[in-house]
Protein backbone atom coordinates (compact mmCIF):
# COMPACT_ATOMS: atom_id res chain seq x y z
CA UNK A 1 0.00 0.00 0.00
CA UNK A 2 1.46 3.37 -1.05
CA UNK A 3 1.70 6.57 0.90
CA UNK A 4 -1.59 8.42 1.39
CA UNK A 5 -1.42 11.41 -1.00
CA UNK A 6 -3.11 13.62 1.60
CA UNK A 7 -0.41 12.81 4.15
CA UNK A 8 2.20 13.50 1.47
CA UNK A 9 0.76 17.00 0.98
CA UNK A 10 1.66 17.71 4.60
CA UNK A 11 5.22 16.51 4.02
CA UNK A 12 5.51 18.92 1.10
CA UNK A 13 4.53 21.84 3.34
CA UNK A 14 0.86 22.16 2.40
CA UNK A 15 -1.73 21.61 5.13
CA UNK A 16 -4.89 19.79 4.00
CA UNK A 17 -7.96 21.16 5.77
CA UNK A 18 -11.56 20.00 5.50
CA UNK A 19 -14.10 22.37 3.97
CA UNK A 20 -16.97 20.79 5.84
CA UNK A 21 -18.45 20.51 9.34
CA UNK A 22 -21.37 18.64 10.86
CA UNK A 23 -22.10 17.53 14.38
CA UNK A 24 -22.24 13.88 13.29
CA UNK A 25 -18.79 14.13 11.70
CA UNK A 26 -17.40 15.10 15.10
CA UNK A 27 -19.48 12.81 17.35
CA UNK A 28 -19.12 9.69 15.19
CA UNK A 29 -15.33 9.77 15.39
CA UNK A 30 -15.03 10.31 11.63
CA UNK A 31 -13.16 13.59 12.11
CA UNK A 32 -10.67 11.96 14.47
CA UNK A 33 -10.14 9.19 11.89
CA UNK A 34 -9.52 11.73 9.10
CA UNK A 35 -6.91 13.39 11.29
CA UNK A 36 -5.23 10.10 12.16
CA UNK A 37 -5.32 8.45 8.73
CA UNK A 38 -5.32 11.35 6.24
CA UNK A 39 -3.19 13.85 8.09
CA UNK A 40 -6.04 16.37 8.16
CA UNK A 41 -4.77 19.55 9.80
CA UNK A 42 -7.72 21.91 10.07
CA UNK A 43 -11.31 22.72 9.17
CA UNK A 44 -13.29 25.56 7.63
CA UNK A 45 -16.98 26.34 7.77
CA UNK A 46 -19.26 28.89 6.16
CA UNK A 47 -23.00 29.67 6.19
CA UNK A 48 -23.64 27.38 3.21
CA UNK A 49 -21.99 24.42 4.97
CA UNK A 50 -23.94 25.05 8.18
CA UNK A 51 -27.18 25.50 6.24
CA UNK A 52 -26.79 22.04 4.72
CA UNK A 53 -25.74 20.49 8.03
CA UNK A 54 -28.59 21.88 10.12
CA UNK A 55 -31.45 21.67 7.63
CA UNK A 56 -30.31 18.32 6.25
CA UNK A 57 -30.43 16.32 9.48
CA UNK A 58 -32.24 15.92 12.79
CA UNK A 59 -28.97 16.08 14.76
CA UNK A 60 -29.67 19.63 15.92
CA UNK A 61 -33.39 19.32 16.63
CA UNK A 62 -33.13 18.75 20.38
CA UNK A 63 -30.95 21.84 20.79
CA UNK A 64 -33.23 23.89 18.56
CA UNK A 65 -36.24 22.81 20.64
CA UNK A 66 -34.51 23.65 23.92
CA UNK A 67 -33.17 27.03 22.77
CA UNK A 68 -36.47 28.03 21.16
CA UNK A 69 -38.34 27.15 24.33
CA UNK A 70 -36.05 29.58 26.16
CA UNK A 71 -37.15 32.33 23.80
CA UNK A 72 -33.97 32.52 21.71
CA UNK A 73 -34.31 34.04 18.26
CA UNK A 74 -33.45 31.96 15.16
CA UNK A 75 -30.23 33.99 14.79
CA UNK A 76 -29.26 33.30 18.41
CA UNK A 77 -30.06 29.60 17.96
CA UNK A 78 -27.84 29.35 14.89
CA UNK A 79 -24.96 31.06 16.65
CA UNK A 80 -25.27 28.73 19.63
CA UNK A 81 -25.27 25.66 17.35
CA UNK A 82 -22.34 26.90 15.27
CA UNK A 83 -20.25 27.88 18.28
CA UNK A 84 -20.88 24.47 19.88
CA UNK A 85 -19.77 22.63 16.73
CA UNK A 86 -16.68 24.77 16.25
CA UNK A 87 -15.68 24.36 19.90
CA UNK A 88 -16.09 20.58 19.64
CA UNK A 89 -14.05 20.49 16.43
CA UNK A 90 -11.35 22.64 18.04
CA UNK A 91 -11.12 20.12 20.85
CA UNK A 92 -10.68 17.21 18.41
CA UNK A 93 -7.96 19.18 16.59
CA UNK A 94 -6.19 20.25 19.79
CA UNK A 95 -3.50 17.51 19.54
CA UNK A 96 -2.67 18.72 16.00
CA UNK A 97 -2.50 22.29 17.28
CA UNK A 98 -0.10 21.22 20.01
CA UNK A 99 2.02 18.96 17.76
CA UNK A 100 2.48 21.77 15.20
CA UNK A 101 3.22 24.35 17.93
CA UNK A 102 0.06 26.24 17.05
CA UNK A 103 0.53 26.43 13.28
CA UNK A 104 -2.30 24.00 12.42
CA UNK A 105 -5.24 22.25 14.07
CA UNK A 106 -7.35 25.34 13.41
CA UNK A 107 -11.13 25.61 12.92
CA UNK A 108 -12.87 28.63 11.35
CA UNK A 109 -16.21 30.28 12.13
CA UNK A 110 -17.49 33.08 9.87
CA UNK A 111 -18.99 36.40 10.91
CA UNK A 112 -22.52 37.09 9.69
CA UNK A 113 -22.03 37.66 5.93
CA UNK A 114 -24.71 40.33 5.98
CA UNK A 115 -22.05 42.52 7.66
CA UNK A 116 -19.90 42.53 4.50
CA UNK A 117 -20.18 46.33 4.12
CA UNK A 118 -20.13 47.12 7.86
CA UNK A 119 -16.63 47.56 9.32
CA UNK A 120 -17.70 48.35 12.89
CA UNK A 121 -20.29 45.56 12.90
CA UNK A 122 -17.73 43.05 11.63
CA UNK A 123 -15.21 44.04 14.30
CA UNK A 124 -17.81 43.69 17.05
CA UNK A 125 -19.01 40.33 15.71
CA UNK A 126 -15.46 38.98 15.40
CA UNK A 127 -14.73 39.88 19.04
CA UNK A 128 -17.99 38.35 20.23
CA UNK A 129 -17.54 35.08 18.33
CA UNK A 130 -13.88 34.79 19.37
CA UNK A 131 -14.91 35.16 23.01
CA UNK A 132 -17.83 32.73 22.61
CA UNK A 133 -15.75 29.95 21.03
CA UNK A 134 -12.99 30.48 23.60
CA UNK A 135 -10.44 28.15 22.00
CA UNK A 136 -6.86 29.10 21.08
CA UNK A 137 -7.13 27.10 17.85
CA UNK A 138 -10.24 28.88 16.58
CA UNK A 139 -10.21 31.39 13.74
CA UNK A 140 -12.82 33.97 12.82
CA UNK A 141 -13.56 34.40 9.13
CA UNK A 142 -13.92 37.91 7.74
CA UNK A 143 -14.62 38.53 4.04
CA UNK A 144 -12.03 40.55 2.10
CA UNK A 145 -14.43 43.32 1.10
CA UNK A 146 -13.41 46.97 1.18
CA UNK A 147 -15.16 47.25 4.56
CA UNK A 148 -13.58 44.01 5.72
CA UNK A 149 -9.96 45.17 5.29
CA UNK A 150 -9.92 47.59 8.28
CA UNK A 151 -11.88 45.03 10.32
CA UNK A 152 -9.17 42.46 9.60
CA UNK A 153 -6.43 44.82 10.77
CA UNK A 154 -8.32 45.79 13.93
CA UNK A 155 -9.20 42.19 14.81
CA UNK A 156 -5.59 41.04 14.40
CA UNK A 157 -4.43 43.99 16.50
CA UNK A 158 -6.88 42.79 19.18
CA UNK A 159 -5.17 39.38 19.16
CA UNK A 160 -7.88 37.48 17.27
CA UNK A 161 -6.81 34.81 14.77
CA UNK A 162 -8.39 35.63 11.41
CA UNK A 163 -9.21 33.64 8.28
CA UNK A 164 -9.73 36.16 5.47
CA UNK A 165 -12.30 34.74 3.07
CA UNK A 166 -13.70 35.47 -0.41
CA UNK A 167 -10.43 36.63 -1.93
CA UNK A 168 -10.42 36.64 -5.72
CA UNK A 169 -8.04 39.37 -6.92
CA UNK A 170 -4.31 39.73 -6.36
CA UNK A 171 -4.74 43.46 -5.77
CA UNK A 172 -7.19 42.79 -2.93
CA UNK A 173 -4.86 40.11 -1.57
CA UNK A 174 -2.07 42.69 -1.38
CA UNK A 175 -4.42 44.86 0.71
CA UNK A 176 -4.99 41.85 2.98
CA UNK A 177 -1.23 41.33 3.40
CA UNK A 178 -0.89 45.00 4.33
CA UNK A 179 -3.72 44.71 6.88
CA UNK A 180 -2.02 41.63 8.37
CA UNK A 181 1.29 43.47 8.69
CA UNK A 182 -0.32 46.56 10.22
CA UNK A 183 -2.34 44.57 12.74
CA UNK A 184 0.69 42.65 13.98
CA UNK A 185 2.93 45.72 13.91
CA UNK A 186 0.48 47.55 16.15
CA UNK A 187 0.73 44.71 18.65
CA UNK A 188 4.51 44.57 18.49
CA UNK A 189 4.86 48.33 19.02
CA UNK A 190 2.49 48.08 21.99
CA UNK A 191 4.64 45.33 23.49
CA UNK A 192 1.98 42.65 23.00
CA UNK A 193 2.69 39.11 21.81
CA UNK A 194 2.33 38.24 18.14
CA UNK A 195 3.39 34.59 18.19
CA UNK A 196 0.04 33.06 19.12
CA UNK A 197 -1.95 34.77 16.36
CA UNK A 198 -2.85 32.76 13.26
CA UNK A 199 -4.05 34.11 9.95
CA UNK A 200 -4.74 32.61 6.54
CA UNK A 201 -5.80 34.39 3.36
CA UNK A 202 -8.41 32.29 1.56
CA UNK A 203 -7.90 32.75 -2.17
CA UNK A 204 -10.77 31.27 -4.18
CA UNK A 205 -9.79 29.32 -7.27
CA UNK A 206 -12.29 27.36 -9.40
CA UNK A 207 -14.94 30.07 -9.32
CA UNK A 208 -12.60 32.21 -11.44
CA UNK A 209 -12.58 29.66 -14.26
CA UNK A 210 -16.33 29.26 -13.83
CA UNK A 211 -16.71 32.93 -14.73
CA UNK A 212 -13.85 33.26 -17.27
CA UNK A 213 -14.32 30.06 -19.30
CA UNK A 214 -17.72 30.99 -20.79
CA UNK A 215 -16.28 34.33 -21.90
CA UNK A 216 -13.33 32.57 -23.52
CA UNK A 217 -15.69 30.11 -25.21
CA UNK A 218 -17.75 32.97 -26.60
CA UNK A 219 -14.65 34.59 -28.09
CA UNK A 220 -13.25 31.41 -29.62
CA UNK A 221 -10.41 31.16 -27.06
CA UNK A 222 -7.58 31.89 -29.56
CA UNK A 223 -4.83 31.43 -26.95
CA UNK A 224 -6.26 28.17 -25.55
CA UNK A 225 -6.63 29.62 -22.06
CA UNK A 226 -9.70 27.68 -20.98
CA UNK A 227 -9.20 26.17 -17.52
CA UNK A 228 -5.89 27.97 -16.90
CA UNK A 229 -6.74 31.42 -15.57
CA UNK A 230 -7.79 30.44 -12.04
CA UNK A 231 -4.47 28.66 -11.55
CA UNK A 232 -2.54 31.56 -13.09
CA UNK A 233 -4.35 34.00 -10.79
CA UNK A 234 -3.44 31.85 -7.78
CA UNK A 235 0.16 31.69 -9.01
CA UNK A 236 0.30 35.47 -9.02
CA UNK A 237 -1.10 35.49 -5.49
CA UNK A 238 1.59 33.09 -4.30
CA UNK A 239 4.22 35.35 -5.88
CA UNK A 240 2.79 38.24 -3.84
CA UNK A 241 3.04 36.08 -0.72
CA UNK A 242 6.69 35.27 -1.45
CA UNK A 243 7.47 38.95 -2.01
CA UNK A 244 5.88 39.85 1.31
CA UNK A 245 8.04 37.25 3.08
CA UNK A 246 11.20 38.87 1.67
CA UNK A 247 10.53 42.33 3.14
CA UNK A 248 12.23 43.91 6.18
CA UNK A 249 8.75 44.41 7.67
CA UNK A 250 8.16 40.69 7.74
CA UNK A 251 11.67 40.11 9.04
CA UNK A 252 10.94 42.26 12.08
CA UNK A 253 7.64 40.52 12.75
CA UNK A 254 9.20 37.07 12.32
CA UNK A 255 11.95 38.04 14.76
CA UNK A 256 9.20 38.91 17.25
CA UNK A 257 7.79 35.39 16.81
CA UNK A 258 5.03 36.03 14.27
CA UNK A 259 3.71 33.22 12.11
CA UNK A 260 3.26 33.94 8.39
CA UNK A 261 -0.20 34.56 7.01
CA UNK A 262 -0.40 31.54 4.73
CA UNK A 263 -2.32 31.54 1.47
CA UNK A 264 -5.26 29.15 1.71
CA UNK A 265 -6.61 27.75 -1.56
CA UNK A 266 -10.40 27.64 -1.37
CA UNK A 267 -12.97 26.60 -3.96
CA UNK A 268 -10.67 23.79 -5.12
CA UNK A 269 -13.38 21.35 -6.14
CA UNK A 270 -13.78 20.92 -9.89
CA UNK A 271 -17.02 22.46 -11.12
CA UNK A 272 -16.48 21.65 -14.83
CA UNK A 273 -16.60 17.91 -15.67
CA UNK A 274 -14.14 18.60 -18.50
CA UNK A 275 -11.39 18.88 -15.87
CA UNK A 276 -10.05 16.07 -13.63
CA UNK A 277 -11.58 15.92 -10.15
CA UNK A 278 -8.24 16.76 -8.50
CA UNK A 279 -7.34 19.45 -11.06
CA UNK A 280 -7.05 22.46 -8.77
CA UNK A 281 -5.52 20.60 -5.84
CA UNK A 282 -2.72 19.17 -7.99
CA UNK A 283 -1.81 22.48 -9.63
CA UNK A 284 -1.50 24.43 -6.39
CA UNK A 285 0.65 22.23 -4.18
CA UNK A 286 2.96 24.76 -2.53
CA UNK A 287 5.00 25.11 0.62
CA UNK A 288 3.58 27.25 3.43
CA UNK A 289 0.02 27.03 2.15
CA UNK A 290 -3.29 25.48 3.14
CA UNK A 291 -5.80 23.77 0.85
CA UNK A 292 -9.29 23.49 2.30
CA UNK A 293 -10.85 20.56 0.47
CA UNK A 294 -14.53 19.55 0.31
CA UNK A 295 -15.46 15.91 1.04
CA UNK A 296 -15.77 14.57 -2.52
CA UNK A 297 -12.50 16.16 -3.61
CA UNK A 298 -10.76 14.90 -0.47
CA UNK A 299 -11.92 11.36 -1.24
CA UNK A 300 -10.73 11.70 -4.84
CA UNK A 301 -7.32 13.00 -3.81
CA UNK A 302 -6.86 10.22 -1.29
CA UNK A 303 -7.64 7.74 -4.05
CA UNK A 304 -5.53 9.05 -6.93
CA UNK A 305 -3.76 12.28 -5.99
CA UNK A 306 -0.19 12.77 -7.21
CA UNK A 307 1.34 15.32 -4.84
CA UNK A 308 4.30 17.26 -6.16
CA UNK A 309 5.34 20.89 -5.70
CA UNK A 310 3.92 22.55 -8.80
CA UNK A 311 3.20 26.15 -7.79
CA UNK A 312 6.29 27.50 -9.52
CA UNK A 313 5.00 26.16 -12.85
CA UNK A 314 1.85 28.22 -12.32
CA UNK A 315 3.90 31.25 -11.34
CA UNK A 316 6.19 30.97 -14.37
CA UNK A 317 3.38 30.86 -16.93
CA UNK A 318 0.96 33.25 -15.19
CA UNK A 319 2.17 36.58 -16.63
CA UNK A 320 1.88 35.30 -20.21
CA UNK A 321 -1.54 33.78 -19.62
CA UNK A 322 -2.91 36.94 -18.04
CA UNK A 323 -1.48 39.03 -20.87
CA UNK A 324 -3.15 36.75 -23.41
CA UNK A 325 -6.39 36.93 -21.40
CA UNK A 326 -6.38 40.70 -21.80
CA UNK A 327 -5.73 40.25 -25.53
CA UNK A 328 -8.79 37.99 -25.58
CA UNK A 329 -10.78 40.95 -24.22
CA UNK A 330 -11.69 39.25 -20.95
CA UNK A 331 -11.46 41.72 -18.05
CA UNK A 332 -10.12 39.78 -15.06
CA UNK A 333 -10.60 42.76 -12.74
CA UNK A 334 -14.28 42.85 -13.64
CA UNK A 335 -14.49 39.09 -13.10
CA UNK A 336 -12.97 39.25 -9.62
CA UNK A 337 -15.12 42.24 -8.61
CA UNK A 338 -18.22 40.34 -9.62
CA UNK A 339 -17.10 37.19 -7.80
CA UNK A 340 -16.42 39.09 -4.56
CA UNK A 341 -19.86 40.69 -4.61
CA UNK A 342 -21.51 37.45 -5.68
CA UNK A 343 -19.67 35.46 -3.00
CA UNK A 344 -20.85 37.77 -0.23
CA UNK A 345 -24.39 37.73 -1.63
CA UNK A 346 -24.47 33.92 -1.83
CA UNK A 347 -23.19 33.46 1.73
CA UNK A 348 -25.73 36.06 2.93
CA UNK A 349 -28.50 34.19 1.09
CA UNK A 350 -27.39 30.92 2.71
CA UNK A 351 -27.42 32.64 6.10
CA UNK A 352 -30.94 33.94 5.58
CA UNK A 353 -32.10 30.54 4.36
CA UNK A 354 -30.48 28.92 7.39
CA UNK A 355 -32.17 31.29 9.82
CA UNK A 356 -35.53 30.77 8.10
CA UNK A 357 -35.06 27.00 8.30
CA UNK A 358 -34.29 27.19 12.01
CA UNK A 359 -37.38 29.34 12.54
CA UNK A 360 -39.52 26.75 10.72
CA UNK A 361 -37.99 23.89 12.71
CA UNK A 362 -38.40 25.75 15.97
CA UNK A 363 -42.08 26.40 15.28
CA UNK A 364 -42.65 22.71 14.54
CA UNK A 365 -40.64 21.46 17.52
CA UNK A 366 -42.01 23.81 20.19
CA UNK A 367 -45.77 23.37 20.58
Amino acid sequence: MGTNPLVELGRLGQSPWYDYITRDLIKSGTLARLIAEDGLRGMTSNPTIFEKAISGSEDYDDDIRQLASLGRSPQEIFEALAVADVRAACDVFRPVYQATHGADGLVSLEVNPELGDDTAGTIAEAKRLWTAVDRPNAMIKIPATAAGIPAIEESLAEGISINITLLFSVARYEEVIEAFFRGLERRRVAGQEVGEINSVASFFVSRVDGRVDPQLDAGGDPHKLRGTIAIANAGMAYAAFERSRATPRWGMLAEAGARPQRPLWASTSTKDPAYPDTYYVEALVAADTVNTIPPDTLDAYRDHGKPELRIHEAMATAPRKLRELAESEVDLDAVTRFLEQDGVAKFAASYRQLVAGIETKASALVR
